[in-house]
């Protein structure tokens, strides 16, 4: 039975791994993670925030899925959308998810990303 999600893999171009650990740990906050040394060679970089874990794995022809993305639920919504503003990245709100606060944005390689936090309930 599937107990709780292990990983998120998103894709990326050769050669971009100096920008995502830029992106996903300076702006983001993650800990990059090391990967196994044979899948290490493939390129590619993971990260970690809690027990939240997401995996950057080149792909050839690499295009950036439109719709496509991870869910990542933070705490003190606004600060952490303030902290990507504050570092040049561009957040997009969005108010139609009943019960939550959310916005997304896109990693260097164009990657989608959401961030959301429940409101209190009344």
């Amino acid at each position: 039975m599937i107990a709780a999600i292990d990983h998120v893999q998103l894709a990326a171009p050769a050669g971009a791994e100096d920008e995502l650990r830029a992106f996903y740990v300076d702006v983001l906050g993650m800990a990059e993670i090391p990967k196994p040394p044979v899948l290490a060679a493939r390129g590619g970089c993971w990260f970690r925030a809690g027990s939240v874990q997401l995996h950057l794995g080149v792909e050839n022809e690499f295009r950036a899925a439109r719709k496509a993305h991870p869910g990542l639920r933070v705490t003190d919504i606004e600060a952490y959308a303030a902290r990507l503003e504050a570092r040049g990245v561009r957040v997009t709100w969005d108010d139609t998810l009943p019960g939550h606060l959310r916005f997304y944005t896109q990693d260097p390689v164009g990657n989608r990303l959401e961030f959301l936090e429940p409101t209190p309930t009344a």
